[in-house]
């Protein structure tokens, strides 16, 4: 008989994989597509010592924000940081570890960790601080700078929709960063808006297949919040 995937809530999705100094990443862009509710039971679980692979910190009590704001994250590896100002005074105060990464660059390091890739050479950020201490190479009389592929021990993600295997589908700008960090992850726990029975996804609409997926939670409410809210003037 198969083991079935489904868990009833986030922090039973993700009872017994949390230990202290892992290295999680967590899907989403701003804040469209992140994974809310488990990153909600991460900071109940009071694992610390976390480094979050992340394209952004969240927004200050939203998203990986709380996490910050319990002090449970001691290095993050991101593109983008400026929206949170928790994250800015940890940061300006030493209490925080940051590794900067060009947006594309970052993308590449997760899609390279999930395909197997342990390394790979970009223009990107040649003769720059982020090519300090990297191994370069000339191609074509171009410099490149060799970066590292990312494996974490832990992915969490947030999708539209999932059938009972995993096989995960996201809605428009939420298929961010989701997809390639459920490749590139030891274990993989996705929470979903919906699920649905097998086969009732068209195959060619699955982005990410379930063999890469280990636990789904589906959503009982969903928060969208507004990361910047922006708005005319009624006339």
């Amino acid at each position: 008989m198969a083991v079935s995937k489904i868990y009833p809530s986030a922090k039973d999705a993700l009872a017994g994989l949390l230990r202290d100094s892992m290295l999680i990443m967590s899907g989403g862009f701003g804040l469209c597509g992140i994974p809310g509710a488990l990153i909600e039971a991460i900071r109940e679980s009071g694992v610390k010592n976390l480094t979050v692979v992340s394209n952004n910190a969240g927004i200050d009590g939203v998203g990986l924000g709380m996490l910050l704001e319990t002090r449970q994250i001691r290095r993050m590896i991101s593109s983008y940081v400026g929206e949170n100002a928790t994250f800015a005074r940890q940061y300006l105060a030493g209490e925080l570890e940051i590794e900067f990464n060009p947006q594309g660059t970052l993308a590449e390091r997760i899609r390279a960790g999930g395909a197997g890739i342990p390394a790979f050479y970009t223009a990107t950020g040649a003769g720059t601080t982020i090519a300090e201490g990297k191994e370069t190479k000339i191609f074509d009389g171009k410099t490149y700078v060799m970066e590292r592929g990312l494996v974490a021990d832990l992915a969490i993600v947030h999708a539209w929709t999932s059938d009972h295997e995993g096989n995960l589908v996201y809605r428009k700008t939420a298929r961010n960063f989701n997809p390639i960090m459920a490749t590139a992850a030891k274990v993989t726990v996705a929470e979903v808006e919906q699920l649905v029975e097998n086969g009732r996804i068209d195959p060619d609409h699955i982005v990410t297949p379930g063999i890469f997926v280990n636990r789904i939670v589906r959503l009982e409410t969903i928060s969208k919040p507004i990361e910047q809210r922006t708005v005319r003037k009624r006339y």
